[in-house]
Parts: structure tokens; C-alpha cells; sequence
């Protein structure tokens, strides 16, 4: 599959030069994923970090080179982190075996090409290769697939499956879960399953880029679905143990490549 560019340098099915400017407000990293992310990175002291967005999960106590494509996610990072290089997964400017390890979240469905993206990580990095991603086999077990199934349709079908990936990283390969906190500071869909309310905010539903393929009837309809039955207690009634739920373990994976 092959996506052409936005006007803002960003590839995929969405245009983050329009929708990207509440990321750095609703997607912080959230320590209890950062935590697996650093984990699975071992001691490398050299990092890649590949579609680096706005920065989040990019570990502090490591020298780290971020690429990013798109301007307004580059306009987002925060200063301590410094700049990130104008460049793409399929084309990374470095040479062979460049990094410790290298890194890339949430981001490989947007790529141009996953294959070629994983293939260049693999060529640059001489350790392990982190990825966190979303299992689209699982992106209907979840209660937002009760009020609005177009968006989770296209959510699963952005992703590529988790075999597509491990094969394309080839080597070694472990799939780990990825609990959500119920506090989660990431705003993904799963990060509000026991925080529903904030599903009602549009800039926080903007802040993951599916919504902005979903027919804004549907949206609407799904808006009014929900505030009614936040209002009447119906969705406390299904739903409500999940506000006191610890975690929730839903599509979220992270992938670690290794060499054979």
C-alpha cells in the first residue's frame, strides 16, 4: 500500500498539519507503558526513534535521534528533547548499524510502506527493535465498539496484523501485552475506558487520528448516544465496574525484534 504525502510532510490516511495540534496537549506518555517501552530497550545507549510525534516515550537518560516527518508534530516536541531530524521510515539517512536500538510507537500504520520502514530500522540498529502498535484483531472487544463500530472498523483496518509485522522484522520476535491504567496520561481511544466523559470532548477524540475518518453523522449520532446515557446511568450500568478498574488489557502490543 502506498500513501502519499501531506502538505505538512506526514504520510498515511490522515493529515496531521490539520488534526495534530492537541497531541501535545492530550498525548503525554504515560509511565506505566514508558516503563515496558525502557525495559525492552535494555541498555542500549543509543536510540533511534522512528516517527517520533511529539516525543512521547523518547527516554531522557539516553542519547536519542528522533525522526519525524511531520512539521506540526515536530512543532510539538518540547524543548528538552531537541529537534527531530525531516525524514521517513523508508529512507532513514544513517548508516548501517548506526544505533543501540531503536524505537517506534504507534506509528507504522501511517508509513508508506511497512515492509521497506521495518527493513531500514532493521539495517540501522544493531540491537533490539521496539515497536508498540495495536492488534486490529482486537479492536472490537471493548465498549466503544458498542456506541460507534465505524470507528473501530477503521481502526482495524489501519493497523497491519501482528503477523505482518513479526514477519517483516524477522529474527527474533516477542509480542507482550500492554496494560492500560485507568489514569492512563496517553490519550488513545482504550486510555478512556473507565473515563468515558472524555470521550465528549472533541478535541480529545481528534487527538486519535481515527476519528477524523469517521462520517461526522456517525460522530454525532455517537456524541448524543453517549451523553444520554452517561446522563440516565445506562452506561454505568453496563459499564461502570470498568471506572474502578485497575487496567485494561486491550489491542495495545509491544513487539520487540531481536537478530537471529
Amino acid at each position: 500500500m502506498t500513501m502519499g504525502r501531506r502538505s505538512d510532510g506526514s504520510a498515511g490516511d490522515v493529515d496531521y498539519g490539520e488534526i495534530g495540534r492537541s497531541y501535545g496537549r492530550f498525548r503525554q506518555p504515560e509511565p506505566a507503558i514508558a516503563a515496558q517501552i525502557f525495559a525492552a530497550l535494555g541498555d542500549a545507549r543509543t536510540v533511534l526513534n522512528v516517527g517520533a510525534g511529539t516525543g512521547s516515550y523518547e527516554p531522557t537518560d539516553r542519547e536519542v535521534t528522533a525522526v519525524e516527518p511531520s512539521a506540526s508534530m515536530r512543532s510539538q516536541r518540547p524543548a528538552h528533547l531537541g529537534p527531530a531530524i525531516v525524514a521517513v521510515a523508508e529512507d532513514l539517512p544513517f548508516a548501517d548499524s548506526s544505533f543501540d536500538a531503536s524505537m517506534a510507537t504507534v506509528t507504522v500504520h501511517q508509513w508508506s510502506d511497512l515492509e521497506k520502514g521495518l527493513a531500514e530500522m532493521r539495517r540501522v540498529t544493531r540491537g533490539p527493535v521496539v515497536l508498540l502498535v495495536c492488534d486490529p484483531s482486537l479492536m472490537k472487544d471493548y465498549w466503544l465498539n458498542d456506541y460507534i463500530p465505524e470507528l473501530r472498523e477503521i481502526e482495524a483496518a489501519r493497523f497491519p496484523p501482528i503477523d505482518r509485522i513479526a514477519t517483516a522484522l524477522g529474527g527474533q520476535v516477542e509480542v507482550k501485552p500492554v496494560p492500560v491504567p485507568l489514569n492512563c496520561r496517553d490519550g488513545f481511544n482504550e486510555a478512556y475506558y473507565g473515563r468515558p466523559e472524555a470521550f465528549l470532548d472533541a478535541d480529545a477524540r481528534l487527538a486519535c487520528s481515527s476519528w477524523s475518518l469517521v462520517p461526522k453523522a456517525a460522530v454525532d449520532r455517537f456524541v448524543e448516544h453517549l451523553a444520554r446515557d452517561l446522563a440516565s446511568g445506562r452506561w454505568d450500568e453496563r459499564y461502570g465496574h470498568l471506572r474502578v478498574q485497575p487496567f485494561f488489557e486491550g489491542p495495545l502490543r509491544l513487539v520487540v525484534g531481536t537478530r537471529a
